[in-house]
């Protein structure tokens, strides 16, 4: 059994009187997606600021790639990648310059070539020419996931990374994490959208109140309360499978991806 990839104590951060994290403990498997749920406020980017090394925790403790977060915090930023809630892109710039750029900061041996495959591991070549301001939101989405795993991170950190997308940019999105994972990257994803962190997660805690109140799997989750009633109705079709079907995704493409 290889040793979990993050694991979390008793995590506490107050602003003045504000008491964010009252004791957060979390552990979260390699290569798994584990999602943090939360309303807005609820504490989650308050806890990835800490696990990234944004912020100092005021107590607790932490391993991050098995690594110390007090004790080395420069190991820790080696072993990570934060993606934040809005896409951190040069409009200015094409898609590919991005990319080499971020490569080039990073002291990459061949930024070009890393550009090209990332520009095609995220299905993004044939734009990869034009300047970002051209993207759309899903696109600019996918090449800020891209920009983050230059130098390989095992571990990333997704925050809120479909918000203010629209439905047809989220699948993308939940497809590109869905890639991470399956080809071993560890994603801490937080979301305040329930749908999201039913469709991608292996495991689901809810932070609230500063606190995890429940942590495990969906089933895990469902079971924790009564079996529904059975009763037959006709199913109709939500506004999500009405405005896929209309700007010409099948619907089963979309369940494909869930």
């Amino acid at each position: 059994m290889h040793p979990p990839a993050i694991t979390v104590q008793g995590l506490k951060k107050s602003f003045k009187d504000l008491h964010v994290l009252r004791g957060v403990d979390l552990e979260i498997a390699r290569g798994s997606i584990f999602a943090l749920l939360g309303a807005n406020g609820s504490g989650k980017t308050t806890t990835v600021k800490i696990l990234s090394t944004l912020l100092k925790a005021d107590a607790g403790t932490a391993t991050v790639n098995g690594f110390d977060l007090a004790t080395q915090p420069g190991q820790v930023r080696e072993s990570i990648s934060l993606t934040g809630q809005f896409a951190a892109v040069d409009e200015i710039l094409t898609g590919r310059e991005n990319l080499v750029l971020v490569a080039r900061l990073r002291h990459q041996k061949d930024p070009a070539g890393i550009a090209d495959d990332l520009l095609d591991r995220f299905s993004l070549t044939d734009a990869g020419h034009r300047k970002v301001a051209s993207y759309s939101g899903g696109m600019r989405r996918r090449l800020d996931i891209a920009m983050s795993l230059i130098g390989n991170p095992p571990i990333i950190f997704l925050d809120e990374p479909t918000t203010g997308l629209d439905p047809q940019s989220r699948i993308e999105v939940w497809r590109t994490i869905k890639e991470l994972a399956g080809q071993g990257t560890t994603v801490l994803l937080t979301t305040q959208y329930l749908d999201e962190a039913e469709h991608l997660a292996d495991r689901i805690a809810i932070l609230h109140d500063g606190t995890i109140i429940v942590d495990g799997t969906l089933a895990e989750l469902k079971a924790l309360y009564p079996p529904a009633e059975v009763e037959y109705v006709e199913k109709q079709p939500s506004l999500e499978d009405i405005f896929l079907a209309i700007t010409g995704t099948p619907t089963a493409a979309v369940a494909a991806e869930s």
